[in-house]
């Protein structure tokens, strides 16, 4: 079966419920709103947009919850067949032109989303497994996208018309259409393993102690529900935006609401490409500051339709592009039986923003002219995306290796050692040439999970202290400022057995400092003697040579004290400019890597200062002794 015709039902069946949510939804705003007086306009269609996303912040839970008494499949075929009543008393509410029942079938079309949406994206996984997960979010996304488009241009026009028997019959031809694709799933289920509180507040709680176990979740969760709020804003501003300063009709609106949705479409599309090839997660926060940047033009600059058009599309497909790695970042990493729960919690967090952006969206135009809801998301992708970079080790990583690498030209020799079977895990004992090499070592492998022993003064320095703290490095004494770390240093050998014995990857610097004159001399240090002499049978150990960081500012070349690391960072960022022009050349720098498990297994029977011997030589080999 092709990949594409895997997802085909699921893609079909979250096609015309997406469809039917934007056709109504769209429908409302426009003639709903027409049945109020002027003053009125602006709080039925931020109502409007509340009341489809408000069962999510309550009924999450329930949501969650639901697989653990019937399948998925079964809970979406139940979700759609609701939806032909539903349909109903809308059609009742426009034939009566009764403002609260038609908000009162979003209201109910918001509560059948939101039970079933947890089952609709956790049957990704089932359907195309932990490797079909990008394609397949990029393609749920894609359609779902389309959907929006299709629902929210077609309601533009019987806006217009205001045909009672074409709306009548578009709402309930969707709704029959959703049940027939839904009795077309076939999916082998993976069941939800745990069981949780349908409360919101236990719901939330106990989620919560559930993330733990993802360091960094909660911070994607986060992250990617402000695509969301954006979605949201944009779909609702544009209504009174262009109306009010472009001065469009509501099918003009409609096409730019349709070009926003194509964006978005086409953004999920090559989202899901891209990130199935490259580490797309970490472009995410770039992306982000790119729409920031985009969104304080479209504040600063009022423009005719046409521009305006191309910059609300830019930002839409960079919206799409944005979205998918996030996505894909919680399938991949949430465990198959968990994962109704997470996408549980993540329903009601990112409906929690879209809740947001409809009262902002309100404060913002009572007091403001419209364009100032673009300045307050343009500041909001800029802070978020920032704060997710610290918030997410691999992000991190990838952010700063994009930086490195604009002052460094970095060779890597060898660099395939670092990939282990499946039950198997490293030792890293890298050489230490300048302050900067653990940052872009812990830069360049991005993509290797690493547990670090760090220097204790290191944790002292608040932003570095945290950004350890996402690594769940282990803290050591510095013995040359007192006797107090003693009992800390020998409890360092156990935590580092237990840690390898349960398949953690450490790295640490058998030295313990930068060389002082260009050759790595470890003395009589005994940490690394130590851990190769309890090495587990399943545990590879990788050392990792570095040339051309001595002689570099960061390095104790012809310097009494070592360098400070956060003076340098901050001269190395008013660098950028010069480095990225290549005004400044960069300098070279070779990571060598070298599977010595054999050989630190024979070295581990010597002593203590034979074995460091022994490293002190292969680190200083050739041309990797820069003396």
């Amino acid at each position: 079966m092709s990949k594409i015709r895997k997802f085909a039902s699921l893609y079909l069946t979250n096609f015309w419920g997406v469809m039917n949510d934007n056709l109504l939804k769209t429908l409302v705003c426009f003639i709903a709103a027409t049945w109020v007086d002027e003053a009125y306009k602006s709080i039925v269609v931020n109502a409007t947009a509340g009341a489809l996303v408000f069962p999510y912040l309550i009924f999450s839970p329930l949501a969650g919850k639901l697989p653990m008494y019937c399948n998925k499949v079964k809970v979406v075929r139940q979700a759609k067949i609701a939806e032909i009543p539903i349909m109903v008393l809308a059609i009742v509410g426009f034939f009566t032109q009764s403002v609260w029942l038609t908000l009162g079938a979003v209201l109910l079309m918001g509560l059948q989303s939101a039970l079933f949406s947890p089952s609709k994206y956790g049957l990704i996984k089932d359907i195309g497994g932990v490797e079909g997960v990008s394609r397949g979010m990029g393609g749920m996304e894609a359609i779902a996208f389309l959907g929006i488009l299709i629902g929210t241009v077609v309601a533009s026009f019987m806006a217009e018309t205001n045909n009672f028997l074409l709306i009548s019959g578009a709402l309930l031809a969707l709704a029959f259409l959703g049940v027939v694709s839904s009795f077309t799933l076939k999916v082998k289920e993976e069941k939800t393993a745990i069981d949780t509180s349908a409360n919101v507040f236990k719901f939330i709680k106990s989620t919560h102690r559930l993330l733990k176990k993802y360091r960094g979740m909660k911070a994607v969760i986060h992250f990617l529900s402000l695509f969301w709020w954006l979605s949201a804003t944009i779909q609702i501003v544009l209504i009174i935006y262009c109306a009010d300063t472009i001065g469009l009709t509501p099918s003009e609106t409609g096409y730019i609401l349709a070009i926003t949705a194509i964006g978005i479409t086409l953004g999920c599309v090559i989202g899901g490409i891209l990130d199935k090839r490259f580490f797309m997660l970490g472009a995410v926060p770039f992306i982000g500051i790119l729409m920031a940047i985009l969104l304080a033009v479209v504040f600063a600059v009022q423009m005719p339709a046409i521009p305006f058009a191309c910059f609300i599309f830019a930002v839409a497909f960079l919206g799409g592009i944005f979205k998918i790695p996030l996505d894909a970042e919680i399938q991949k990493r949430v465990d198959a039986s968990e994962l109704n729960i997470v996408l549980a919690f993540f329903n009601q967090v990112s409906f929690i923003y879209i809740f947001v952006a409809s009262a902002t969206n309100v404060l913002v135009t009572m007091f403001l002219p419209t364009k100032y809801v673009f300045l307050m998301l343009a500041v909001v992708f800029l802070i978020a995306s920032l704060i997710f970079v610290f918030n997410y080790r691999t992000v991190l990583c990838f952010f700063g290796r994009t930086f490195i690498r604009l002052h460094y030209k970095v060779e890597h020799k060898n660099r395939e050692l670092l990939e282990t079977t499946e039950n198997q895990n490293l030792l890293i004992l890298p050489s230490h040439r300048a302050v900067i090499d653990p940052i872009m070592l812990y830069a360049e492998l991005y993509n290797v999970r690493i547990q670090p022993l760090v220097d204790e003064g290191y944790f002292k320095i608040p932003v570095i202290g945290h950004v350890l703290g996402l690594f769940n490095a282990v803290e050591v004494p510095d013995l040359q400022k007192g006797r107090a770390g003693v009992g800390k240093v020998r409890m360092l050998d156990s935590i580092i057995g237990e840690n390898l014995a349960n398949g953690s990857n450490i790295l640490f610097y058998p030295s313990g400092h930068i060389t002082l004159d260009g050759q790595e001399t470890i003395g009589n240090r005994h940490l690394a003697h130590s851990a190769c002499q309890a090495l587990p049978a399943t545990t590879k150990v990788v050392a990792i040579r570095i040339k051309g960081l001595w002689r570099s500012q960061w390095s104790r070349y012809k310097k009494t004290h070592t360098p400070s690391l956060v003076k340098l960072l901050l001269k190395s960022l008013l660098l950028l400019l010069p480095c990225a022009l290549h005004i400044i050349p960069r300098r070279n720098v070779l990571f060598e890597y070298t599977d010595i498990t054999d050989r630190v297994r024979e070295w581990s029977t010597l002593s203590k200062l034979e074995f460091n011997h022994k490293m002190e030589e292969f680190y200083n080999e050739g041309d990797f002794c820069e003396k």
